[in-house]
């Protein structure tokens, strides 16, 4: 894996235009883009947490037949378990739990948009954990990016079918489950845990995060609640292995590669690529708001990118 110092040079970062990084980059945006409409249909008949134990109990699965079949070592030492644990209650449990509660009561389009601001806190918490630098071209891109955020939020919100309080509810939630998930993100460089492999340190933390998600599940909705419609039998399958299993070792190996800042900034593409995926799928009448908004974040990104 590369770090900070083996980027060097101007103008576009060459270590982001290398495929092993640009296509990973591109593979996360699109399928995380698509993962909102299915989020949205999971929350039908049953309760938000039995489908995220759902969800990560098949991608916890899928993980360790990953890790066999790549021959990697699952062991963990007395140091490595609690890391384990923590990154799995943060990214696999409380991180989703607040996101699909907060899809009870916003829209998934603003649920998206909101995540967008992943860039911020990720960057902050790289520097005083990681320290990564924060260039003056990625400050000036994520200032630009966050004003289109803060259009495609503005279109969002007036878009949305419920009353301010349950608006501001379904915020809160997501803005908790944003610095929820920052933490786990650069948490998984942390020395104690990076020096496992990718793909052991999500098998084991999608584990623990299944069990701490079905606990919590019991203990607030009852026994196990499943939709019998084919339709969320295959979300739960899509959302598990090509939602997590497919996309966490690559979206992890980003920010091991250019670091949590800028692997964050899929999560500006995502919204994008979930509204163009919605004005083909589901008629999404694009308003000067969102062009403006979707137009400001790309412009943002590039420049984010500029530099070292």
């Amino acid at each position: 894996m590369g770090n900070a110092s083996s980027i060097s040079g101007s103008g576009a970062d060459p270590a982001f235009l290398k495929p092993r990084i640009f296509i990973p980059f591109l593979l996360v945006s699109l399928i995380w883009g698509s993962t909102w409409f299915v989020i949205r249909d999971q929350l039908v008949a049953v309760p938000a947490s039995w489908s995220v134990t759902y969800r990560f109990a098949i991608a916890g699965l899928g993980m360790f037949i990953l890790a066999k079949a790549m021959r990697l070592s699952l062991r963990l030492d007395r140091q490595g378990l609690p890391w384990m644990i923590a990154l799995g209650a943060l990214q696999f449990a409380l991180n989703f739990n607040l996101v699909y509660e907060a899809e009870h009561h916003i829209t998934s389009g603003l649920v998206a948009v909101i995540f967008a601001l992943l860039i911020v806190p990720n960057a902050i918490l790289g520097r005083l954990w990681l320290g990564r630098e924060i260039t003056r071209s990625f400050i000036v891109g994520s200032l630009i990016a966050c004003a289109g955020v803060a259009l495609l939020m503005l279109q969002e919100y007036r878009a949305a079918p419920v009353g301010p309080t349950a608006v501001l509810l379904g915020i809160g939630l997501t803005v908790a489950g944003v610095f929820s998930a920052s933490v786990a993100n650069v948490l998984q460089v942390v020395p104690r845990i990076a020096r496992f492999p990718t793909v052991t340190i999500l098998a084991w933390s999608m584990l623990f995060g299944t069990v701490l998600n079905a606990l919590w599940a019991f203990a607030t909705s009852g026994p196990p609640v499943f939709d019998p419609r084919p339709a969320y039998f295959m979300g739960v399958l899509y959302l598990g292995i090509i939602g997590s299993v497919v996309t966490f070792p690559l979206y992890f190996g980003l920010i091991r590669d250019i670091g949590p800042g800028k692997a964050a900034y899929t999560s500006v593409l995502i919204p994008v690529i979930a509204m163009l995926l919605s004005t083909l799928f589901e008629g999404y009448q694009w308003s000067t708001l969102a062009v403006c908004g979707a137009v400001l974040a790309t412009i943002g990104m590039v420049i984010a990118m500029r530099g070292r």
